[in-house]
């Protein structure tokens, strides 16, 4: 029952980002994330990540190396839409 609950909050916790990272690319805009979250969260979540390989637990692995994926889309898409805008 342990596992069971701890893998239904993996995938609610990382589902819960799809909608936000199709938004973000499907608009091209990623201007209301600050650096500052981006960085910390991306490293939380990496920390989390190390945590479950240390642990030896997918659940955690898997939820929080896909979080960091869409992150790292999150951020790649805030570099490219922020080179294009700045003032040459």
């Amino acid at each position: 029952m342990i596992t069971a609950l701890g893998v239904l909050a993996a995938v609610l916790t990382t589902v819960s980002w799809l909608p936000q990272v199709r938004r973000t690319v499907s608009t091209r805009s990623a201007r209301d994330f600050s650096w500052a979250y981006l960085l910390v969260l991306s490293g939380g979540v990496g920390c989390w990540a190390a945590y479950g390989v240390a642990r030896d637990d997918l659940a955690i692995i898997l939820a929080n190396t896909l979080t960091l994926a869409m992150l790292l889309a999150i951020v790649a898409t805030k570099v490219v839409t922020e080179r294009g805008s700045r003032p040459a």
